[in-house]
């Protein structure tokens, strides 16, 4: 049980850093930060297809990662 919990602690992190290095940037640099956040919360909305793809599969892939990381701690320590 311990391995195959750990074999799939290790492809969430996989997926988890691929995904998140596919992802475009969203910021826009030094001018981003002084006018404010306010155009990326209510100016633009959030891109269909893509980009949408890998923020559910870095959630996902997050969720998983940290729900059987806790559970290796919690039956294993």
């Amino acid at each position: 049980m311990h391995t195959a919990l750990m074999i799939i602690l290790l492809i969430s992190s996989i997926v988890l850093i691929a995904s998140i290095l596919l992802q475009s940037s969203n910021s826009d640099g030094l001018s981003g930060s002084i006018a404010g956040g306010a155009e990326q919360l209510f100016g633009k909305k959030k891109s269909r297809g893509y980009d949408a793809l890998l923020s559910k599969i870095t959630t996902i892939g997050a969720v998983v990662y940290i729900i059987v990381s806790l559970v290796i701690v919690a039956i294993f320590n």
